[in-house]
């Protein structure tokens, strides 16, 4: 079963750095689904992914979970 969940992700402020997290994120293992709300700065994933997973693809994006 897929779950959601809401990073705070931050340092993002354009469609670049929406785009440039989303494309990390999907590549993680047992990500279904993400979603960047810039104006909150959250990113929300659906699937079974491991948080230290979506920590280190939005690290290699360049940004950080707060």
């Amino acid at each position: 079963m897929s779950e959601d969940r809401t990073f705070t992700v931050t340092g993002m402020t354009c469609g670049h750095c929406k785009s440039t997290v989303t494309t990390e994120v999907l590549q993680v293992e047992g990500v279904t689904g993400a979603n960047v709300d810039l104006d909150a700065g959250t990113l929300t994933i659906r699937g079974e992914a491991d948080d230290d997973a979506i920590r280190k693809a939005v690290d290699e994006a360049g940004f950080a979970v707060a």
